[in-house]
C-alpha cells in the first residue's frame, strides 16, 4: 500500500536568504505560517483519512528552513505534530532545512522531538554556483551537516537542482556525484525552474541567464537517476509537483508534471540503443519485451522512444513479459 505523508509547508519562515530562485509561496502554495493549532488540526483530519496506511507516513515540515525559524516556535510546533505520532500515529516527523541550519544544539532538540527523517537543500556543491545564486552557504557547510546529522538514527535525504545560474549540465552532474559521495538515504532533483519576482527572472530579463532546455535537461538528469540508482540511492522526486501556481507564474526553464517518466524513458532507450549496438543491429524490424507495469516508460511518451528508433531504420514491437523485472528488456529481431 502506498504511503502518504501528510505534508504542512512553512514559506521563507527562518530563512534569512532570498536565493535566486526562491519564490517558496508559489512552489508550496503556503502564504501563511502554520500554527501549532493548525498542524494538530491538520494531523487529526489526516490519522482519520489514512487510517491504517498513517503508521507508515510521517508529519513533513516542507517549504522553508525549518530549523531556522525561531526556537520557540519550532519547539512548538514540533510539539504539536509530536501528539500525533507512535502507536496508532504517524511513524515520525521530518523536515528540510539548510545545511548551515544544522547543529548539534538543533539535531537533539529534533531527536527529542520525534524527527525521524531531514532533507537539506545543498542544491550544488560547486562554492561558485552557491554564491552565484545567493545561498549564504557553502559545499563544506552540506558536508559537515552531513556528518552531524548521521550521528543520529535519522533518515538523510539531500535536494540538487540543476542548471542553476552559474552551472552547466556537466557541472550538475558533477554535483550528483559529490552527493552520491555523501551517501544518502534518499535524493530529489530539481531541474531550475524561472519564476516570476526572483533574482533568476531578473536575470533571465535582462538575458544574463539562459536555462538549459528540457531535451538536454532529461539527458543530464536520466545519467544522475541512474547514478544513484546505482548506489543504492533512493530518488524520490524529479521535477516540482505539477501545480496550476507554477505554471502559471513559470516564465522559463524546466517544468513537465511527468519529468521522471521522461528521464526513465530515455534510460530504456540508452538500454535499448546499446544492445542493438552490440548485437549490430542497424535495421530491420524488432520486437522488445519488457515489464509489462513498465511498457508506457519503455514505449516513450508519445511514443517518442520508437519514433527515435525508426528514425535509426530499426522498427518496434512491444510486448510484455513477466519475467523481467525492473528495466530489464529482451530484444528479437524478426526474421
Amino acid at each position: 500500500m502506498k504511503h502518504a505523508n501528510l505534508s504542512i509547508f512553512v514559506p521563507h519562515a527562518g530563512c534569512a536568504y532570498r536565493c535566486s530562485f526562491c519564490n517558496q509561496r508559489v512552489i508550496s502554495g503556503a502564504q501563511t505560517p502554520p500554527t501549532p493549532e493548525t498542524v494538530e488540526a491538520l494531523a487529526s483530519q489526516s490519522l482519520k483519512a489514512l487510517g491504517a496506511r498513517a503508521s507508515s507516513a510521517q508529519i513533513a515540515f516542507f517549504g522553508g528552513s525549518f530549523t531556522a525559524i525561531d526556537r520557540m516556535d519550532m519547539i512548538s510546533l514540533l510539539k504539536a505534530a509530536g501528539r500525533f505520532v507512535g502507536e496508532d500515529g504517524f511513524s515520525g516527523i521530518r523536515i528540510s532545512t539548510r545545511p548551515d541550519a544544522v547543529t548539534k544544539e538543533i539535531m537533539d532538540i529534533l531527536w527529542e522531538h520525534h524527527v525521524t527523517a531531514i532533507e537539506l537543500g545543498v542544491q550544488s556543491m560547486d562554492d561558485a554556483v552557491l554564491s552565484l545564486n545567493g545561498r549564504g552557504h557553502t559545499a563544506a557547510d552540506a558536508g559537515k551537516a552531513v556528518r552531524l546529522i548521521r550521528e543520529y538514527p535519522m533518515e538523510l535525504g539531500l535536494q540538487m537542482m540543476v542548471g542553476l545560474y552559474g552551472d552547466t549540465l556537466d557541472g550538475s552532474l558533477r554535483t550528483a556525484r559529490k552527493i552520491a559521495d555523501l551517501h544518502p538515504d534518499t535524493v530529489r532533483v530539481y531541474p531550475t525552474v524561472v519564476l516570476k519576482g526572483t533574482g533568476l527572472a531578473a536575470l533571465y530579463e535582462s538575458g544574463a541567464y539562459r536555462p538549459p532546455g528540457l531535451t538536454e535537461t532529461v539527458d543530464a538528469c536520466a545519467g544522475m537517476l541512474e547514478l544513484f540508482e546505482e548506489r543504492g540511492i533512493r530518488v524520490i522526486r524529479m521535477g516540482l509537483h505539477a501545480s496550476p501556481d507554477v505554471e502559471e507564474q513559470m516564465i522559463a526553464g524546466v517544468y513537465h508534471p511527468a519529468f521522471r517518466e521522461l528521464c526513465e524513458s530515455r534510460l530504456y532507450l540508452r538500454r535499448i540503443q546499446g544492445e542493438l549496438a552490440r548485437r549490430d543491429i542497424r535495421t530491420g524490424r524488432i520486437t522488445i519485451y519488457g515489464n509489462p507495469r513498465e511498457l508506457s516508460k519503455l514505449t516513450g511518451q508519445k511514443r517518442c522512444n520508437l519514433d527515435a528508433l525508426k528514425a535509426q531504420g530499426v522498427v518496434c514491437r512491444v510486448r510484455p513479459d513477466e519475467a523481467l523485472e525492473g528495466r530489464q528488456i529482451h530484444i528479437e529481431k524478426e526474421v
